[in-house]
């Protein structure tokens, strides 16, 4: 069991995580609260939504004059996601843990296998101008079918929030570089609004926050805010393509190694 100190460390490495990609917090929390803080698989999905909702909500402040959120997408994502998240998080409480565990990972290789073969930044789906009122917001006008597609991703990534317990940062950041065709840069800051309309949803459907082990949860927590801040001036440094990739390695990683553990477990 680690001491507090560890518990804070990790969650400062994944804030950075956080902070770089827009998502990938929850990827490496469940594991961490499993298998080196001996939680259980419900209770590590319920934990991840707090923390990474955390962190989301802080890397969301940081950006905000940044112009680099698609806030229509973000917004309409997140909230298509609602609904879903809490069916997913009421499937969780009736289903085994190594089951939710190898579905985890089964979906984060999807994912990383997506992100790896997807090459470069995309051409955008949307035009995106900066707002003439200096609040740099990014403004959007979707082409024609980008909102259905955004519900649908919406309606997919939020279900997977509430049964994975995961924030759906790892499949949000796919999501909008993949079908969506947001750009790397875009991606991070609008995948952080939706981590926190998800969050929110994800935990409402838990009844709150009864139950969490805070000696745990907290400076984990806070740690990971910290992080978060780091992050984010990684990612400005970065371009896209590098990130992009860095984001598929990252997710094959945890994936294989969930895997792993998970069929030991079955």
């Amino acid at each position: 069991m680690l001491t507090m100190w560890g518990t804070a460390a990790i969650g400062l490495v994944i804030g950075l995580v956080v902070g770089a990609f827009g998502g990938g917090g929850g990827v490496l929390t469940v594991p961490v609260l499993v298998y080196l803080l001996g939680q259980s698989a419900q209770a590590a999905t319920a934990s991840s939504v707090v923390i990474v909702g955390c962190t989301a909500v802080v890397g969301v402040l940081a950006r905000l004059r940044a112009g680099t959120i698609a806030w229509r997408i973000g917004l309409a994502f997140g909230a298509a996601g609602i609904p879903a998240a809490y069916l997913g998080s009421v499937l969780n409480q009736h289903v085994a843990g190594p089951v939710v565990l190898l579905a985890f990972a089964g979906v984060t290789l999807v994912a990383a296998a997506a992100m790896l073969l997807s090459g470069g930044d995309p051409e955008p789906a949307e035009d995106t101008t900066a707002s003439s009122a200096g609040s740099g917001a990014l403004l959007t006008r979707p082409r024609t079918g980008t909102a259905v597609r955004v519900v649908g991703c919406g309606a997919a990534v939020g279900f997977l929030t509430g049964f994975l317990g995961v924030g759906g940062g790892f499949l949000v950041v796919p999501a909008l570089v993949l079908v969506l065709r947001l750009p790397m840069v875009a991606a991070i800051g609008t995948s952080l609004v939706i981590l926190s309309v998800n969050a929110v949803a994800a935990l409402a459907s838990r009844a709150g926050l009864a139950g969490l082990d805070w000696p745990v949860v907290l400076p984990f927590a806070l740690a990971a805010v910290l992080g978060t801040l780091a992050g984010k001036s990684i990612s400005d440094r970065l371009s896209s393509t590098l990130l992009t990739r860095a984001f598929g390695v990252l997710l094959g990683l945890v994936g294989a190694f969930v895997a792993v553990e998970s069929l030991g477990l079955l």
